[in-house]
């Protein structure tokens, strides 16, 4: 019951996720890094202090008495992630949302899912799985199958962009999805964004103290009832503290640069209707963030928990892009091809769930 609890709160939180760029799209008449930073502050700035407030009471205490250390390495992975966030944002603006979700994505899970278990296999920790767990078990193993399918999918997802790529080329035809598509700088991001979008992951281990205090206050007013669901949502003001640093300075230097900085008071522009879809598209963006903490309080933070999370993601962000219509104009072999990835992703999910089962 626990596990299948997990999937599905990492369900939510990969449908929230793969649809936040959605509201995004109905914005009209601002640069990309007006709406981005608007939603961003949703995202990293209000909302999350927000969701601690109302579910870990003296959320500030816990973070104020904690070692500065942990505190700058959280923040740091923030920072990083950030980067990794920023690049999200034009790899899905140059490549679409189903392509671009699914590259960085993929990515994000392998860095995401391994590098940690590597790095408890050199410094082994309580309760957290090492590379050799994962090798030597049976669950384990069934974890890095589905990791393995999940890569298979993502490289399925690749292709099928290259293919779009060639048909859209070869028929001159024009996405009508506001989406700038270009393939060669589209990847180049996309990769800078899988890598550092990982850190994401490590940040939350940094930063586990500030959680596992928030569990024990939680349990200790609330015997038998478990794991707290809502305990990493202190650590997400920290990380997403970092991630709002990165956004903010580079989409600042950007409205200089680009002289947007009149977008927010253009009243040429519908304002209020792009500062709703810019906050919509922000706090769906935490909410990513609110139920992988969830999740993971039913999965734990290991490969298991990360792979099923950008895997939802990945499925819901393909399944936007087909009703979006980002692969009109395409071959049927095209959409075989895309279509094909995705079953493969839900595969990768369905073996990942069996191995969190085994365990």
């Amino acid at each position: 019951m626990q596990a299948l609890l997990g999937v599905l709160f990492h369900f939510i939180g990969g449908f929230a996720s793969g649809s936040f760029y959605i509201p995004y799209k109905k914005v009209q008449g601002w640069a990309w890094e007006s709406y981005w930073i608007v939603g961003g502050l949703f995202s990293w700035f209000i909302v999350p202090p927000l969701a601690a407030y109302l579910t870990i009471p003296g959320f500030t205490e816990i973070i104020a008495h904690t070692n500065g250390g942990i505190l700058a390495l959280t923040y740091f992975f923030g920072v990083l992630w950030g980067i990794g966030g920023l690049t999200y944002g034009l790899g899905v603006r140059y490549l679409g949302v189903s392509l671009g979700s699914s590259i960085i994505l993929g990515i994000s899970s392998v860095f995401g899912s391994l590098i940690p278990s590597i790095y408890y296999q050199f410094k082994p920790q309580p309760g957290k799985d090492s590379i050799s767990d994962l090798v030597n078990s049976s669950w384990g193993q069934m974890v890095l199958l589905g990791l393995l399918v999940c890569v298979i999918g993502i490289i399925v997802c690749g292709k099928a962009g290259g293919m779009k790529d060639n048909d859209l080329k070869k028929n001159g035809f024009v996405a009508d999805d506001k989406t700038e598509f270009k393939i060669g700088l589209g990847l180049t991001v996309a990769i800078i964004s899988g890598v550092l979008s990982a850190c994401f992951a490590f940040g939350i281990d940094a930063g586990k103290v500030m959680a596992e205090e928030a569990n024990e206050l939680w349990k200790a007013a609330n015997p038998g009832e478990g794991e707290f669901l809502f305990q990493n949502n202190v650590t997400y003001v920290v990380i997403l503290l970092g991630g709002l640093t990165t956004n903010f300075l580079w989409c600042m230097l950007l409205n200089a640069r680009n002289k947007t900085f009149g977008d927010y008071t253009n009243t040429k522009t519908p304002l209020l209707s792009n500062y709703i879809f810019s906050a919509l598209a922000g706090t769906t963006w935490f909410l990513q963030f609110f139920f992988y903490g969830m999740g993971e309080s039913k999965l734990g933070n290991g490969p298991s928990s990360w792979i099923l999370h950008m895997a939802f993601i990945i499925l819901v962000a393909n399944s936007w892009g087909l009703i979006l219509k980002e692969w009109k104009g395409i071959s049927k072999k095209t959409l075989t091809t895309i279509l094909s990835g995705i079953l493969i992703i839900i595969l990768s999910v369905l073996i990942v769930g069996y191995g969190n089962y085994l365990r």
